[in-house]
């Protein structure tokens, strides 16, 4: 069956085409990272599923296709953008919530939309270790250094995962120039320039909603 192209342009996903236990399962998945900064076990999943009366094999396939959730070969999530399972260059925390860990930047700077809350994104330039940091609040964000961009790029097989075939190739770069000669060197990514304003718009558009009808952080 072909891969629904649910996901936005530039990584991530809205889960705008979920609905019922498949719904109900990718908010529960989100609420667990919020709390934990990790994603819940496979067995637990399952349990999920099957508690909103559905088939468990069904609705996590459905979350896969969708490409709202991505799985390791032994079925654990590794990614529910915006958040990654394991340690990323760009890591992201705010007051009374755990560490955790962006799959890209656009997907880092939706997170405070999302949660309804400042947070503070930490990333290192790609080739350089470069230290960036933003300081998003909704749909506004203070960024160190200033001059900081946003190259969003894509390489290899469209209808693979974004954490596959985009996530790791939309990042912070400390200038323009950096972002340009990173490009130069990797001519397998097809990518283009965001200014800071259109990164964190295109953030907050894709994951403001996502917790909209669940409980917020700490609630």
């Amino acid at each position: 069956m072909a891969r629904k192209q649910t996901r936005p342009e530039l990584g991530g996903c809205r889960a705008d085409g979920l609905s019922g236990p498949d719904l109900q399962v990718h908010r529960a998945v989100l609420a667990t990272f919020v709390r934990t900064g990790q994603p819940p076990a496979l067995g637990e999943l399952e349990r999920l599923a099957r508690g909103c009366g559905a088939d468990p094999g069904a609705v996590l396939a459905e979350l896969a296709d969708s490409d709202v959730l991505a799985f390791a070969a032994d079925g654990e999530i590794r990614a529910a953008y915006p958040f990654s399972a394991v340690a990323t260059p760009i890591k992201v925390s705010w007051a009374g919530g755990p560490d955790a860990y962006a799959m890209c930047t656009i997907d880092a700077l939706g997170m405070s939309a999302m949660l309804g809350r400042p947070v503070t994104i930490t990333a290192a330039e790609p080739g350089t270790g470069c230290v960036i940091t933003v300081r998003a609040d909704g749909d506004q964000a203070r960024w160190d250094p200033r001059t900081t961009v946003v190259f969003a790029g894509s390489a290899g097989d469209a209808d693979r995962p974004s954490a596959d075939c985009a996530c790791s190739f939309i990042n912070f770069f400390a200038t323009a120039r950096n972002a340009r000669a990173w490009a130069r060197r990797h001519p397998e990514v097809t990518g283009r320039l965001l200014t800071q304003e259109a990164a964190l718009r295109s953030g907050v558009a894709q994951f403001g909603a996502l917790l909209q009808a669940a409980p917020r952080p700490g609630a």
